[in-house]
């Protein structure tokens, strides 16, 4: 070989060898086969995610040619989860009357587009109040939408919460009337009609190992502890209350996000997904940000009140999904594990609208530790100190025998 070819061999080398170095600063790997197409989608397994940093910024994928070279796979991360779309539809109240059984409020609706969604605004603070919601085309004709349909607003120096949105089936009326039940008037500042849509995610129910449930009389707080079977991104939680009258209670959920061993043992640190309020006039789902979370609780502020009897406690949570591009062929392997990792960047990242809508998933094989195996701890020799002071005193002895040889000689 020539200087220049060595030269280049010897470059070639150092950065093959830089690549598996790299990737073995990672402590698992799975394998990924079925690779045909340029583009794959790869679905994380939930047993992923309890060796991953919070921010799943430490995926990657790798692949080994078969000239012993490692490359790299570029890959977006999609987050399943439902996507909200609210249109508005524009209105105009045309009428304002009091009757027999309350206060009507009448919505032209100009054009043509359905409305599932009605949010209200009024003046008066604290209410407590009924209402009935019809649909008409000529105003002569009205077709229920809502009966009895409860809403409520309670706001002091302890609490400041408001339930004054309607909901219902898709309805198509050129008419809308409100009616709210109730002798004083109620004082409506405003309206939003909307049209909301929602594309289902992929959305994961994920199963509970246990649940504890502990009521402190003393400061008249509930606390539940609820402990998932693994680590997975959560999203929402459903509670289920037994019992049959109604009842308003403050919220909070919260996530372990630390913990410390110290002398008197464990101690943990929560962190706050989202406050709320626990009520009876709905179906009680809590929604906030995808979070990796194993260990969640829920604590309840009663007040006066006597505890709530809880029924099932439902964790749910988007499936999570890499959509990555293979440039040539390769054994490939998702790895991750990496507490210094940053999330990549990647050009695909710029070119979203060129990943084709239906790929192909691959099959993502078994956890593989790539964690060094931890060489023996050398022990020393003598492990007792009076072994160690003994040989000594031997030594001396010994030494101290020919010094005194030594002299006689002389």
């Amino acid at each position: 070989m020539t200087i220049k070819t060595n030269y280049l061999f010897s470059i070639l080398l150092m950065f093959s060898l830089g690549c598996f170095a790299q990737m073995d600063t990672y402590q698992y790997e799975r394998p990924l086969t079925g690779i045909e197409d340029e583009w794959h989608n790869i679905i994380i397994p939930s047993k992923v995610f309890e060796n991953l940093q919070p921010d799943l910024s430490d995926l990657r994928i790798y692949g080994l040619t078969s000239t012993n070279d490692t490359i790299v796979a570029p890959y977006l991360l999609e987050t399943l989860s439902d996507q909200v779309v609210q249109h508005k539809i524009p209105f105009k109240i045309i009428n304002r009357s009091k009757g027999t059984e309350g206060f009507y409020y009448t919505f032209q609706v100009p054009t043509e587009a359905s409305i599932n969604v009605i949010d209200l605004d009024f003046k008066v603070a604290n209410f407590d109040w009924n209402v009935t919601l019809e649909g008409s085309q000529d105003q002569q004709d009205w077709f229920t939408i809502l009966e009895d349909y409860r809403i409520l607003s309670i706001q002091n120096n302890i609490t400041n919460y408001s339930f004054s949105q309607l909901r219902f089936p898709e309805a198509n009326y050129t008419y809308l009337r409100l009616l709210v039940k109730t002798k004083e008037a109620p004082q409506l500042e405003g309206a939003h009609l909307n049209k909301v849509e929602v594309n289902r995610g992929t959305i994961l129910n994920f199963p509970i190992r246990s649940m504890f449930q502990n009521t402190d009389r003393g400061t008249k707080i509930t606390e539940v502890d609820v402990i998932l079977e693994e680590t997975v991104p959560v999203s929402e939680l459903h509670i289920e209350v037994d019992n049959t009258y109604d009842f308003y209670r403050a919220l909070k959920i919260e996530y372990r996000s630390d913990s410390l061993n110290t002398e008197r043992g464990w101690t943990y640190q929560y962190s706050t997904l989202t406050k709320g309020v626990l009520h009876s006039l709905e179906p009680q789902t809590f929604s906030f940000k995808s979070t990796l979370a194993k260990h969640l609780k829920v604590t309840l502020y009663n007040k006066d009140n006597e505890p709530l009897s809880l029924g099932k406690i439902k964790v749910y949570g988007p499936q999570h999904q890499l959509l990555a591009r293979f440039s040539q062929p390769a054994a490939y392997r998702l790895v991750y594990g990496k507490a210094s990792a940053k999330a990549p960047s990647y050009d695909i990242a710029r070119f979203k609208s060129k990943v084709p809508k239906e790929l192909k998933a691959l099959h993502v094989g078994d956890e593989v530790s790539l964690q060094k195996q931890k060489s023996p701890e050398a022990r020393p020799l003598f492990q007792n100190k009076y072994w160690l002071w003994g040989i000594i005193g031997v030594i001396i002895l010994i030494l101290g025998g020919f010094t005194l040889s030594m002299m006689k000689k002389r």
